[in-house]
């Protein structure tokens, strides 16, 4: 894992791990290391910011995100039912990634589409109308086309 292309200069902490994040989809542990000697930032301080913030993961994510809504339209919509189905149907825990790394699903409080409700954003699309049909369907063809 490199730092290249990572600006340093007058940057916060916050600043530096949206861009390593941004790079990476997840902040690297051995990055975690070589940011505290770099910045002369503690680990604990980094560790502690990570997990503060939702938006920064610590694992890889699998090739496919997918992030499922449970905001207050998605949820009257029943979209626990989505993860319920991801879970029985397809082995996959929400904050999770398979085990052959092709899909992470997320929870997320809103992602503002409640029009669509429920709604879940699949590698930053968004499929809403979501039923049961629909969601095996748009899993099936992501497990199909790798």
């Amino acid at each position: 894992m490199e730092f290249e292309g990572i600006n340093f200069k007058d940057q916060s902490l916050i600043s530096v791990l949206n861009q390593i994040h941004a790079k990476y989809n997840y902040i690297p542990e051995e990055m975690m290391f070589d940011l505290s000697d770099r910045l002369k930032i503690s680990l604990s301080k980094i560790y502690g910011v990570i997990t503060f913030y939702t938006g920064f993961k610590l694992e890889k994510p699998g090739k496919h995100i997918i992030r499922v809504c449970t905001g207050t339209a998605c949820y009257v919509n029943h979209s626990e039912v989505i993860l319920e189905i991801m879970r029985d149907e397809f082995g996959i825990e929400e904050g999770k990634t398979t085990e052959d790394g092709k899909l992470s699903v997320d929870r997320v409080a809103c992602i503002g589409a409640c029009a669509l409700a429920p709604v879940m954003e699949l590698d930053g699309q968004m499929v809403g109308k979501l039923t049961k049909k629909k969601v095996m369907r748009v899993l099936r063809e992501v497990f199909e086309d790798d």
